[in-house]
């Protein structure tokens, strides 16, 4: 796509301040041509010269403003020196106050254009130019002021309308972040609120399927007939649990998070494997487990066995020269777990697992279940948490 002409010329602001001075010195001399010979006492390649002088400030206007007052002061000699001065100075002068006044704060604004002014009335008093015999000193002073005072002016309004342009720009993007903050928060509250409403729906549907299922059991030897068209019936209530159980996944997943993974989630089981990868890392981890396995939720297998990845990662982390106790037992109303380590202990005032405990939390609070964190009496630092278990034939509601 083209880009547009003055976008292009935004970026090349030396180049279009020379087309403005080539611009004045070429205005210049189309009055000194018309002029001529009368009010032109000079040869016109002289006064070419002096415009070129005068006008080469005003290409420095912007990407060096002091160089270009610098450069414009010494043109004020050219009037004592010939008896008369070129057209295009008194322009170079107002060009070079308006620009300093609109890119400039108001103090600097100001005092650039005493510095550019203050000398052109001086010199306007001590030495007159020539063409201006006709005119007394006050009104050429005093033309000369107006003429300072006016590109001044300009100036400030411009410079005060570019503050407000961006001041609405600024006001702009806030409200528009805002508004999309705002969007996306509603956009949670919804789905959280469908989450919670499909949340009831899939306990229903468990429920109901728990019930119906004891029925079956009491009445499969007496009325097969009954029992099978129970078990039919939990077999549809069980796909259209799985259905909205999809659904409330969906829910939940946002926009940035890949796809489900269908793999597999590791368990208690992989706990042993787990202690191998850490040992092969360098850390000495041994695991206890009391109480002889029994079988568990698969949500609160994969609960103990992040604790435990997590816990050992920050051992793995913190700890330094250490070494590492997993402990697993099992109860009868729940599942505790427990990772110790004899490592130097957490930092003065600061929490040695961070964000990982607040994950932890997460999963045992989910499941009704009890976190304890940090450092030991003896030196090192404990993980210990105890996830409440369902009794067999229990439901949850």
């Amino acid at each position: 796509m083209t880009e547009r002409p003055w976008v292009v010329l935004r970026r090349h602001p030396l180049a279009v301040d020379a087309l403005l001075a080539a611009a004045l010195v070429a205005l210049d001399a189309l009055f000194a041509v018309i002029a001529a010979p009368r009010s032109t006492p000079h040869p016109l390649p002289l006064a070419l010269l002096w415009s070129v002088l005068c006008a080469f400030p005003v290409a420095l206007r912007r990407v060096a403003p002091r160089a270009a007052v610098a450069a414009a002061l010494p043109t004020l000699a050219l009037p004592a020196l010939t008896g008369g001065g070129p057209g295009a100075q008194g322009l170079a002068f107002a060009i070079l106050t308006y620009t300093l006044a609109a890119r400039r704060p108001a103090r600097s604004a100001a005092l650039a254009a005493a510095v550019l002014w203050v000398p052109v009335v001086v010199v306007t008093v001590v030495a007159p130019p020539s063409s201006a015999q006709d005119v007394g000193p006050v009104l050429l002073v005093l033309n000369n002021l107006l003429v300072g005072l006016l590109s001044y002016a300009v100036g400030r309004v411009v410079h005060a309308r570019r503050a407000a342009t961006l001041a609405l720009r600024e006001r702009a993007r806030v409200a528009e972040e805002q508004q999309r903050a705002l969007a996306a928060q509603a956009v949670a509250d919804e789905r959280r609120r469908i989450a919670r409403e499909l949340h009831d729906v899939v306990a229903h549907h468990v429920s109901v399927m728990g019930v119906l299922a004891t029925g079956a059991r009491r009445v499969l030897r007496r009325d097969p007939d009954a029992a099978d068209e129970v078990i039919g019936t939990i077999e549809e209530t069980g796909r259209a649990t799985l259905r909205e159980l999809r659904r409330l996944l969906d829910v939940l997943r946002t926009e940035a998070e890949p796809a489900a993974d269908l793999a597999p989630q590791p368990g208690l089981a992989g706990i042993e494997a787990l202690a191998e990868q850490v040992r092969e890392a360098g850390l000495p981890v041994t695991v206890r487990v009391e109480g002889g396995p029994r079988v568990v939720e698969d949500g609160v297998a994969l609960a103990v066995y992040r604790i435990v990845q997590e816990a050992l990662t920050n051992v793995l982390k913190h700890a330094g020269a250490a070494t590492a106790e997993v402990r697993i037992a099992y109860g009868e109303a729940a599942v505790e777990v427990e990772v110790t380590d004899t490592g130097r202990g957490p930092a003065p005032d600061t929490s040695r697992v961070g964000h990982g405990l607040v994950g932890m939390r997460e999963r045992v609070g989910l499941y009704g279940g009890v976190l304890r964190a940090g450092a030991r009496p003896g030196g090192g630092f404990r993980v210990y948490a105890r996830i409440p278990v369902e009794r067999e034939g229990q439901v949850a509601a």
